[in-house]
């Protein structure tokens, strides 16, 4: 039995059993901070638009820029970590079709779900404010078609970090269900700042994504819910 002090050892941490939970939990916060200080749409219009714009459209910039940064970032980097640093598998977490029957089930069901959530945060203020990110979105249907396939790249990245690297890479050391609940807590801590129903919609969506996506083995469930979730508001919103 280790005595209190080597389990509070810095040479403790990084023994074979605990490194990866140890680099995970130090690697989520230092990542999220730096994609919410550097990664947004408010970074750029603050500090990058004076110097570019792409195609004129300094609204679709701002888009693009923080779509890329979620995919980038918070994806590529990931999967780096885990297959680089950790030199497992990319199926463990999440990278494969895993059960399609329960998944193509989850998508079915859940996500007219998302829709029906979506409508009435079409119709207040604060998501009206807030969405789409690109306000150019609504000028005609290949604009928003555009806006949709660059949501679908922001989603893409969010889910790899959060249900993917976070969720499974603590599910041995933690346990099921307090890995669901540690990613629940981080993606809904990055939601603040948005309109008030966003955020608390967050936790319920932390707990449910994180189940489908560790009954089905799978982030392509979740991903496409939560992009029809995104897709549905804006619509709903550019439609009214």
């Amino acid at each position: 039995m280790s005595r209190p002090g080597e389990a509070r050892s810095l040479r403790d941490l990084v023994t074979s059993a605990r490194f990866k939970p140890t680099l995970i939990l130090l690697w989520a916060p230092l990542v999220l901070t730096t994609w919410r200080y550097y990664g947004t749409k408010a970074f750029y219009l603050a500090n990058l638009s004076a110097s570019f714009v792409y195609c004129g459209d300094i609204g679709l910039t701002a888009e693009l820029y923080a779509f890329t940064s979620s995919f980038f970032l918070l994806g590529l980097v990931s999967l780096l970590l885990i297959r680089v640093v950790l030199g497992e598998s990319l199926i463990a977490y999440g990278l494969a079709p895993g059960d399609w029957r329960f998944g193509i089930k989850a998508l079915a069901i859940l996500a007219p779900v998302m829709v029906l959530l979506a409508y009435p945060s079409a119709r207040q203020a604060p998501f009206l404010a807030e969405y789409p990110l690109n306000p150019g979105a609504c000028a005609s249907a290949a604009a928003f078609t555009a806006h949709a396939a660059g949501y679908l790249v922001y989603y893409i990245g969010f889910e790899i970090f959060f249900r993917g690297l976070v969720q499974n890479g603590l599910r041995d050391s933690l346990g099921d269900w307090a890995a669901i609940l540690v990613q629940t807590g981080l993606s809904t801590l990055v939601h603040i700042g948005k309109p008030a129903g966003e955020i608390y919609g967050a936790i319920l969506g932390g707990v449910v994504f994180g189940v489908v996506a560790l009954r089905s083995r799978s982030l392509l469930y979740v991903i496409l819910i939560h992009w029809v979730l995104g897709v549905a508001l804006d619509l709903l919103i550019c439609l009214a």
